[in-house]
């Protein structure tokens, strides 16, 4: 979650109140939230009728928690059924900041719109790469349009953003369309494979410093590996001060004392400092994949990718049910003391039979030559000390 530095921002995030809308997925009322670990916690699961193309059954299941945050800004969009998108499953998870308006919005918008432009499915069966990801592309940023047009008509200020990252699964292919700090891993025969970079503007991967490049080009600054010390995240939908409102934004911090005007009379805005722009992959689900696992930063900020994998397969081979996997994987991040609110979904591609697949367990070999490379430089340590003694 990309939480903004203003101490009124962040009091009114601790006041805000999130809508008490029915959601529903695959037609379904979702079931009602209950409580883990004194946190709220909500949980789904879908099953996917197997397409033509392939022959196994893709079990679906959700599971997001508050955690210590005094709200839920993670919102999950599940829509299995296939009816909508030429039997194409959806799955997006957005994360919210400064409250709860974005996300209410684009929870069902962008789920229409990707349904509109990408003709009820049928550009994603043509395979034709180009033209599905101009059409995502003409989603994402219509959405954010319409999105800031419905914020600035609210006649009140409202800072809320969300990042949005969204997959298509059908048809032997994964299309992934991704804005802001969530991610998707997949498990390539118990490998972890990660197939998302976080739009931060700070690190030093190819994904970061392009986020940089853009943001200074487009007239803004980074401190502290926040834009214009206030925001960690560089791609959301929402977020209109750093949009449309980029001059207003200036304004208030000269009140705010965080400027002076002669600094801001240097500022020369050439473009958005954030952008709902996505990045557009596409993945073929060959037979040594065995799941996707998509997840808010929430988990990712304390569990690594491989951990992830390897503890959903762990739980699998317990009992085989990908439901209680998501929701034990969810509890784990929380038991690393995980800050933020955590959301989770998982697509079991169904090709493992994983309660006759045998538990991976420690490595003894690999473990005991580790102990010995430490018992062999601690000896050499020991041996020079006593030579240098001498």
């Amino acid at each position: 979650m990309a939480l903004l530095l203003r101490p009124q921002q962040l009091q009114r995030l601790a006041s805000h109140s999130n809508p008490k809308k029915d959601h529903r997925i695959n037609g379904y009322q979702k079931r009602k939230e209950h409580r883990v670990q004194t946190v709220r916690c909500g949980s789904a699961i879908a099953i996917d009728a197997p397409s033509s193309s392939t022959a196994s059954v893709v079990r679906w299941a959700h599971s997001k928690v508050q955690g210590p945050r005094s709200e839920m800004e993670d919102e999950i969009v599940l829509r299995t059924d296939g009816g909508g998108l030429a039997g194409f499953s959806f799955a997006a998870v957005f994360d919210g900041h400064s409250g709860f308006s974005t996300v209410e919005f684009i929870r069902d918008a962008l789920y229409d719109e990707c349904e509109r432009v990408l003709e009820g499915g049928l550009v994603l069966t043509s395979k034709n790469f180009k033209a599905i990801k101009d059409a995502i592309q003409e989603a994402f940023v219509s959405v954010d349009a319409k999105l800031i047009t419905w914020l600035e008509q609210k006649g009140k200020e409202d800072d809320s953003g969300s990042t949005a990252t969204a997959i298509f699964v059908g048809d032997g292919v994964l299309i992934i369309s991704h804005i802001g700090d969530s991610s998707v891993v997949i498990s390539r025969s118990g490998r972890a494979e990660v197939l998302t970079g976080p739009h931060r503007p700070y690190g030093n991967n190819m994904v970061s410093l392009g986020e940089i490049k853009r943001i200074r080009e487009a007239g803004g600054w980074i401190v502290d590996g926040r834009i214009c010390g206030e925001i960690s995240v560089s791609r959301a939908f929402g977020d209109v001060r750093f949009k449309t409102k980029k001059n207003e934004m200036l304004e208030q911090g000269v009140e705010e004392g965080r400027w002076t005007k002669k600094f801001i009379s240097r500022i020369k805005f050439k473009g958005d400092l954030l952008s709902a722009s996505p990045d557009i992959y596409q993945v073929d689900l060959g037979s040594d994949i065995e799941f996707i696992l998509l997840a808010s930063d929430g988990l990712w900020d304390y569990i690594k990718s491989s951990e992830a994998v390897n503890f959903v397969r762990n739980e699998l081979r317990k009992h085989g049910d990908v439901q209680l996997a998501c929701e034990a994987l969810t509890r784990e991040a929380l038991d690393r003391c995980s800050q933020d609110n955590v959301s989770v979904v998982i697509a079991d591609l169904g090709r493992t039979d994983w309660q006759n697949l045998p538990v991976q367990g420690p490595n003894f070999f690999y473990e005991v030559s580790q102990a010995l490379g430490i018992i062999g430089i601690v000896s050499l340590g020991i041996y020079i000390s006593s030579i240098l003694s001498l």
